[in-house]
């Protein structure tokens, strides 16, 4: 498991329907050693703090492997690194196999995975596709985000070394499966609003869900 490109970027303005929007989803590759610290990546800046970054949400993590999915998906499209607005594009790391509270090292900083990306509209503005959102959540290639553990540098070819598995837990994607589908999986649904390396914003909605029990 690896990184294989590191990216970020600054908000910009951008039209989108008549109106000026400010996003940050445009990432670009890094050159050398990155300073990873608490909030986001050097060079890197969240727009709306209100939905995207915080400490939860420091980097964001997207498998390279995806990026053949998306090339037939969208022909024609330009996909550099970076593309999906990530700050890691990784080889080796898959929302199946990855679990809510893993953690792993990478270059001299260290992290722990804490929920999927669930993006918003201006994924769409990024690929000039409305659709794109839905397209992306209905594909499962949704990527994960991190919350840094410890501060350090991290640069492109570094090794990502897991330093301690949750398989008890539940992966990045069964939460995006519990999001998307309907109620009917209690048991999971009990267990994620239990879970605690899952931001709180995630168990409150999944125990939202929880069915009454009977009288």
């Amino acid at each position: 498991m690896k990184v294989v490109s590191v990216n970020a970027g600054l908000p910009r303005e951008v039209p989108w329907h008549g109106k000026t929007v400010l996003t940050s989803i445009y990432k670009a590759p890094v050159a050398g050693s990155v300073q990873v610290r608490r909030l986001n990546v050097e060079g890197d800046q969240q727009s709306d703090l209100d939905v995207h970054g915080g400490a939860d949400k420091a980097v964001y993590v997207y498998p390279a492997e995806h990026y053949a999915f998306w090339s037939a998906e969208l022909p024609g499209v330009d996909l550099p690194w970076g593309a999906f607005g990530e700050n890691f594009t990784t080889d080796g790391l898959f929302e199946d196999a990855v679990y809510i509270g893993d953690q792993f090292r990478i270059g001299s900083a260290e992290f722990a995975v804490t929920q999927p990306r669930m993006p918003c509209f201006k994924l769409g503005i990024r690929f000039g596709r409305p659709d794109m959102v839905k397209r992306f959540l209905r594909s499962g290639r949704t990527g994960f985000y991190l919350a840094v553990t410890r501060e350090g540098e991290v640069t492109a070819g570094d090794a990502v070394t897991s330093i301690v598995r949750h398989e008890l837990s539940i992966t990045v994607a069964e939460i995006v499966g519990l999001y998307t589908a309907d109620a009917a999986n209690q048991d999971l649904l009990r267990k994620a609003s239990g879970l605690s390396a899952l931001p709180q914003g995630w168990r409150d909605y999944f125990r939202k869900r929880l069915w009454e029990p009977d009288a």
